[in-house]
């Protein structure tokens, strides 16, 4: 299985990152990035994946925050790993949908990240952690 990772390095340069299935069949890390991408997407953008994404524009236009669809992405991602929690961080400004997620891979590798619109960070497998992404934590 292969995915493709949008990252945003220090100095704002967007690129694209493949992340495949690794040596042993592993697929943890490709559903990380999905889920990370499926964050960053508006709903309906995806041409094959309509009911994937959030409102995120609708939610920063309106004030309400897209927790329903942040409910129904974690139920839909949270059979691939021993543990998913998405939770909702403190506001920010200028107002934007931010989460924090939290992943506890079936290997007991545990990401802590935040999620929002502009810049978001995947685990970069099979490569050191902290080398390509310096905000991402694993413990």
């Amino acid at each position: 299985m292969r995915v493709y990772g949008r990252t945003t390095d220090e100095l704002g340069n967007k690129s694209w990152v493949v992340v495949q299935t690794d040596s042993s069949g592993n697929n943890e890390y490709v559903y990380v990035t999905a889920l990370v991408q499926v964050l960053k997407l508006n709903l309906g953008e995806s041409p094959f994946y309509a009911n994937y994404g959030i409102p995120a524009k609708n939610s920063v236009i309106q004030q309400i925050a897209p927790d329903f669809y942040i409910a129904f992405t974690q139920m839909q991602y949270a059979k691939y790993f021993a543990s998913l929690i998405i939770t909702k961080a403190a506001a920010t400004f200028p107002p934007r949908p931010t989460y924090n997620v939290s992943v506890l891979m079936t290997t007991g590798t545990k990401f802590q990240v935040a999620i929002d619109n502009e810049q978001v960070p995947f685990p970069p497998a099979p490569y050191p952690v902290n080398t390509i992404i310096p905000s991402l934590t694993a413990s």
